[in-house]
């Protein structure tokens, strides 16, 4: 486990403190004195989920970047980062955790990444011991969707189970209505995790609800080999296969449907088997394939010229590869800087143009509402949704859009497409009241007091 990025680190500090520094620090006295906002980066650079993270730090660190040269920080408060090497792995990630948890050189830490869906379930309760919240796009346990009884996570903008309901209700309206679904086998081939398995709840849901038929296939972890796997889904035969993928399991998953003959315009990738990383390797094959997203790919947005001029074209960009410009993990990592820095502007406005702590992002978090006015003065409209949150929805969207690889790039084929909240709603409440009994805690009320 090791720290990196120390330049950049000293670079932000040296401009706003105007002193030398010794090893990338500056003195705890100075960091309140400077207005530094530290945000610790667990990354996983190595490892058998490297190529998916790399673009996601890639888009944070160049969005801090942007906002750090083009408008002095976020309200006058620079930001600043280092980096913990987890591997995607637990162990490391929660010794990367006790590492970050109290900040750096004064600065506290306001919102905290585990950038891994195992890490953030092994911290749900650290965390919120600590009173640090963790902030998990598209990813993270369902049922901290009801923020009353996890006050201090949030899994933004698509959950599991909307994500599972999204890519349901695309293939209904392909299909020619709801009513259609009657009948259908739909396959969820899933990577053998808790993170893989936590589409099982709503797909049976789902599936009593239309008539479909669920049938479940588990990939051991890292899905190198899936030979069985496609011979029994040749077998089966099924309308639909549901890719629930990560990293390597997902182009291995395409190139063996080839193999067997599975068409592969009717394999949808969940939210983690949708980005190029996934589909370059699979070659000629992957020609057609579809996935869920909420961050399409694309470099035509107007945020994308700021990051040219301040970023890019000055050689200031983290990325390694100038072809994951406007990728969708690239992509990804800017929805999700622009999540951050918009939560700690929204607690900012509460408590004073400064660095934030834990329960000051949490506030910020809970009174988050990123309006299209506003995702258009970032330059973001079309690349992020609007999104609010409350202290009852931590997740505030529960919207995707579905994208096809057409050989070379990304086209999105649909609109926003909605979850069915009423229906897995009183599902994730029920499942968040048993965990609230199991821990003798009581849940705040709808607007985040307690009795």
């Amino acid at each position: 486990m090791k720290f990196s990025l120390k330049s950049l680190w000293r670079s932000a500090a040296l401009a706003v403190v105007g002193v030398g520094l010794a090893f990338g620090t500056v003195a705890p006295a100075a960091a309140e004195d400077a207005k530094v906002q530290y945000i610790p980066l667990l990354t996983y650079r190595v490892g058998a989920y490297a190529s998916s993270g790399i673009p996601i730090w890639a888009g944070i660190i160049d969005y801090f970047t942007y906002l750090n040269k083009a408008e002095g920080g976020i309200n006058g408060v620079k930001l600043v980062w280092d980096e913990c090497e987890t591997e995607w792995g637990v162990e490391k990630g929660l010794e990367c955790y006790e590492r970050v948890k109290h900040g750096k050189d004064g600065s506290p830490v306001p919102i905290l990444w585990p950038h891994s869906d195992p890490i953030a379930k092994a911290l749900l309760e650290k965390a919120t011991a600590d009173k640090i919240p963790l902030l998990t796009l598209n990813y993270g346990p369902t049922e901290s969707v009801d923020g009353r009884v996890f006050p201090y996570s949030f899994p933004v903008v698509l959950s599991f189970y909307s994500e599972a309901s999204t890519a349901i209700n695309y293939i209904a309206q392909v299909s020619g209505g709801k009513d259609k679904l009657k009948g259908l086998k739909i396959v969820t081939l899933y990577h053998d995790s808790p993170y893989g398995k936590e589409t099982q709840t709503p797909l049976a849901l789902l599936a009593k609800t239309y008539g479909f038929e669920d049938i479940q296939i588990p990939v051991p972890h890292p899905g190198n080999d899936q030979t069985a796997e496609w011979a029994r889904i040749r077998q089966i035969k099924p309308d639909w296969v549901f890719l629930r993928g990560w990293g390597v399991m997902t182009p291995v998953a395409i190139k063996t449907a080839a193999k067997v003959g599975f068409p592969v315009n009717h394999i949808i990738g969940g939210i983690w088997s949708s980005s190029e990383e996934d589909v370059r390797p699979a070659g000629a094959v992957g020609k057609g394939y579809l996935a869920i997203t909420t961050y399409p790919a694309g470099s035509n947005f107007p945020l994308d010229e700021k990051l040219k001029k301040y970023v890019i074209d000055k050689g200031l960009s983290n990325l390694k590869d100038p072809k994951s410009f406007g990728s969708v993990y690239y992509n990804s990592g800017l929805v999700d800087a622009i999540i951050l820095t918009e939560a700690i502007r929204t607690a900012q406005g509460k408590f004073g143009n400064r660095p934030i702590n834990g329960e000051e992002g949490q506030w910020g978090l809970e009174h988050l509402d990123i309006t299209e006015k506003r995702l258009a003065e970032i330059g973001a409209v079309g690349l992020a949704p609007t999104l609010k949150l409350s202290p009852s929805d931590h997740e505030g969207g529960g919207i995707a859009r579905v994208i096809q690889w057409d050989g070379e790039k990304w086209n999105t084929v649909s609109d926003w497409i909605p979850a069915d909240t009423d229906l897995l709603r009183p599902v994730i409440l029920e499942k968040a009241a048993a965990y609230a009994k199991e821990k003798g805690i009581t849940p705040r009320n709808a607007d985040g007091t307690t009795n």
